[in-house]
């Protein structure tokens, strides 16, 4: 019997140990456990892609692990992304992953509901690679889940047991409504409901 719970694959846009969208990715990953749904925690970095090139894509093929993790976003009925901002952007390891991802002879994005979530020890808590990252997926057919669900002064606002210092009521609010919404998306258009 098939399980009525959606299952989301969560990845961050960062490889640090001590990233702090990682760290964000956690707290959001349990909220959208506590909406529901079934999560797959994956790291991008296990999966060893290199840089995205037209020229080696025709002599090689799709990567051992880019088609790998298509296979992960085809088996999940969303995506919850981590989008760490570098420079105003999103990440080259992020970026590179949905890149070779959207080559696949079966594209796994269209159709895929999506919710992005960023944090930085800036002020405006990675709203540039957020926008971005949504808006790039959007281009590629997903569902994306409206809202800003980022993380300003990110640096200060975790306790040592990872989770979310006090004094962080407005982001574990974001937070719970971003899961909530991800979950219920994702079992209607699953038809999980």
């Amino acid at each position: 019997m098939a399980s009525s719970s959606p299952k989301i694959l969560a990845f961050a846009g960062s490889a640090r140990r001590e990233s702090l969208n990682r760290k964000l990715l956690a707290v959001a990953v349990q909220a959208v456990r506590d909406a529901g749904a079934e999560v797959t925690l994956v790291e991008l970095k296990d999966f060893a892609l290199p840089l995205y090139d037209g020229d080696l894509e025709d002599a090689q093929g799709m990567p051992a692990g880019a088609a790998k993790l298509v296979e992960l976003i085809k088996a999940h009925d969303g995506l919850l992304i981590a989008s760490p901002e570098y420079n105003s952007m999103i990440t080259p390891l992020l970026k590179n992953a949905i890149d070779w991802c959207s080559r696949a002879d079966d594209d796994p994005f269209p159709g895929k509901v999506v919710a992005v979530v960023s944090a930085s020890p800036g002020a405006l808590g990675g709203i540039r690679s957020l926008k971005m990252a949504q808006q790039l997926l959007l281009h590629l057919g997903c569902h994306v889940v409206p809202g800003n669900t980022m993380l300003p002064q990110a640096h200060k606002a975790f306790g040592a047991d990872g989770g979310l210092a006090e004094g962080q009521e407005r982001t574990v609010k974001s937070v719970k409504a971003l899961a909530g919404a991800l979950v219920e998306t994702a079992r209607k258009l699953s038809g999980k409901s």
